[in-house]
């Protein structure tokens, strides 16, 4: 029976039905089977968004949004050229540090991948780069965006999982610094098979570093100032999403200025719609038939059958969150499959800050798959590139990518070592 369920909710997805709907069409059918009674639906579905470290996931969407109107993202991307600019294959560079800086404040891929398809990847068709290239960059730079703090992926998994929300935030450091430093090694390689310019014609003087600086102090002091407060306990992550929206809003009507009050509601309209979207599919999860059946116990039975090997097992999971995270979307699949996997990962002896960055990793890596992965379909949107052309440019980022993803599951202490220490 619930292999039949999974498949009905496969073809579903696959029908392009909502994902909510999908889930409570699935959910639906094996209550009918069962006798629960149908209150348990609307029970499940409250109880699912009764979690008041869930409050900083609509926080953080806002602050995001906020962010990205009042001039924060824009400064951001000045100061990245200003450091990288002059390098061989200058304006990629730029989009990889952009990513890294802008991750610490959005914590969404498409939220990054939106920025930059929209203000950088025009820029670097117009000195030689092909949208293809330009566009699969920005996909596959936008990654680092879910790994920093304030990433929503690691709040969903801490919440689901029952990990130290501040234990993820600091594990991701590091895994993003080593998704950037993959990335602009890949870029530089490509920028001289490709040719690519540079963006500056020499590299930029103390003096202009000094000035870019002071010009985006204020968006760079944001992740600092929340990380700081969150490790010396001054606020919890609930209560950072709350700063984190006052500081962009002050920082983006007074001191950027670029943000009027005129414009606030439509950043609100915006805000609203996303977290609706999201917190339907929480609901919608929480009535998944993983609620009813003995899911994880039987599922580690069947990859004990394969092999007891934790590196094994790890290996399989990884490959089967790529798989689907290519199909179904990252927040979705981390829903249904957290409270699945986290118990096996436990069982083998995997730490499970370390576990809840694998997740967030596979399934950001499948959001920029090619052909479905959503985040790729957020820039062909804007950019307008083809999917053909995209995943031919895509391939050696994927392949870096992959390599990421696989010292960071082999490689537990670059996840544990910071939280360890602080």
């Amino acid at each position: 029976m619930i292999l039949l369920l999974l498949l009905v909710l496969l073809v579903l997805l696959a029908l392009r039905v909502p994902m909510f709907v999908s889930l409570l069409t699935v959910s639906i059918g094996y209550i009918l089977l069962e006798p629960t009674g149908m209150s348990v639906i609307v029970q499940r579905m409250s109880s699912g968004l009764e979690s008041f470290p869930l409050l900083a996931v609509p926080m953080f969407i806002l602050a995001g949004s906020i962010m990205a109107s009042g001039g924060l993202a824009e400064r951001l991307m000045d100061f990245a050229s200003v450091l990288v600019g002059h390098f061989k294959g200058g304006l990629a560079q730029v989009n990889v540090l952009n990513s890294l800086l802008l991750g610490g404040m959005s914590g969404s891929a498409q939220a990054d991948a939106a920025i930059d398809s929209k203000v950088l990847v025009p820029i670097m068709r117009k000195h030689g780069y092909s949208n293809a290239y330009a566009s699969a960059l920005t996909a596959a730079s936008s990654s680092i965006s879910p790994i920093l703090p304030p990433s929503i992926g690691l709040i969903l998994y801490g919440v689901l999982a029952n990990v130290s929300i501040g234990d993820l935030f600091i594990g991701g450091v590091l895994p993003a610094l080593l998704i950037a430093l993959a990335l602009t090694i890949a870029v530089r390689v490509l920028a001289g098979i490709k040719n690519h310019p540079q963006a500056r014609d020499k590299r930029a003087t103390v003096k202009e570093i000094l000035v870019s600086l002071k010009s985006s102090v204020w968006a760079l002091l944001m992740p600092i100032l929340l990380l700081v407060g969150l490790r010396i306990g001054i606020f919890t992550p609930t209560e950072l999403s709350a700063i984190a929206v006052i500081y962009a809003l002050l920082v983006s009507v007074f001191i950027y200025k670029q943000l009027g009050w005129r414009d606030l509601p439509r950043v609100f309209i915006d805000s609203a719609l996303i977290t609706g979207m999201l917190m339907i599919i929480i609901a919608a999860a929480s009535v998944f038939i993983v609620a009813y059946e003995r899911i994880p116990t039987q599922l580690e039975g069947l990859l004990e059958m394969i092999s007891t090997n934790p590196l094994v097992l790890l290996l399989i999971i990884n490959v089967l969150l790529l798989l689907l995270g290519a199909v179904i979307d990252a927040m979705s699949l981390m829903i249904i499959l957290t409270p699945v996997l986290a118990p096996i990962a436990v069982g083998m002896g995997v730490d499970p800050v370390h576990f809840g960055l694998i997740i967030v990793l596979n399934v950001t890596i499948g959001s920029i798959t090619p052909p479905l992965g959503s985040t790729l379909y957020t820039v062909t949107a804007i950019t307008g590139v083809k999917m053909g052309a995209l995943i031919r440019a895509f391939l050696p980022l994927y392949l870096t990518m992959f390599a990421v993803l696989m010292v960071v599951t082999y490689v537990p202490g670059i996840v544990t070592w910071l939280p360890s220490i602080l």
